[in-house]
């Protein structure tokens, strides 16, 4: 599995990440030189945890994106569907309660949260739009949804230097840094057929979510999109 435009079969997603959760964090820490800490920071803000809420991390892999809402104090749920990823991530943090569990098909009972966040895994999810629906049916009457991930850069001459990036940067250097090149071939082709941000907006609106806006961070290589539960 290795070209985006192939369908996004959940066993085939799941097999990829749990073939490069011992080298993720390290792996993404390189590509994306430096910023992936950053924009995990920036997410953590956007949300806004405190002590007593309950926050689901979907796509949490190893359990580096729960950290700071543990630290506020909330109960944090990280769930990812790569058991690969959750065993690592269990090994690293054994205090996250990580939790194995589908985007579309989430294990939660209605309005179970304060507020769902998604980092760099929805367009990995191959109905999103479904997981759309699904964080909206878990989340409390105005709870939130804060979502990162790669997207369309704002300066045009930068997004023809970005998408040379992806395509011609990045494969050598996960070739270095990676146990699996290939699955960075197929994120980076990810990457450039995923909807720009007022596309996305546009289909959190559809799925229910109500005062929806996105923030760029990095020139627009990635944007926060958040909404809210209508009350």
């Amino acid at each position: 599995m290795t070209r985006a435009h192939l369908d996004k079969q959940p066993h085939d997603v799941a097999a990829m990440f749990d073939d490069v959760a011992a080298k993720y964090d390290r792996t993404n820490d390189v590509l994306s030189l430096g910023q992936a800490r950053l924009w995990r920071r920036a997410v953590a803000d956007a949300v806004g945890a405190v002590a007593g809420q309950r926050i689901l991390d979907l796509g949490a892999g190893t359990g580096t994106s729960s950290l700071p809402f543990l630290e506020a104090g909330a109960d944090v749920v990280p769930c990812d569907f790569s058991i690969g990823m959750l065993t690592e991530g269990k090994s690293r943090h054994p205090e996250l309660a990580l939790t194995a569990g589908d985007a579309t098909r989430l294990p939660f009972a209605d309005e179970s949260f304060d507020a769902v966040t998604i980092s760099f895994a929805l367009r990995n999810v191959q109905d999103h739009q479904a997981a759309m629906r699904e964080m909206l049916r878990v989340t409390k009457p105005g709870g939130k949804v804060v979502i990162c991930e790669f997207s369309t850069p704002t300066w045009t001459p930068f997004r023809t230097v970005y998408t040379e990036y992806l395509m011609r940067a990045l494969p050598p250097v996960a070739t270095k840094v990676s146990s699996n090149p290939e699955a960075y071939v197929y994120l980076a082709e990810s990457i450039r057929s995923w909807p720009d941000q007022p596309a996305l907006a546009a289909e959190l609106q559809q799925a229910g979510w109500t005062k929806v806006a996105w923030r760029n961070l990095t020139g627009g290589i990635v944007a926060l999109h958040r909404g809210f539960k209508a009350p």
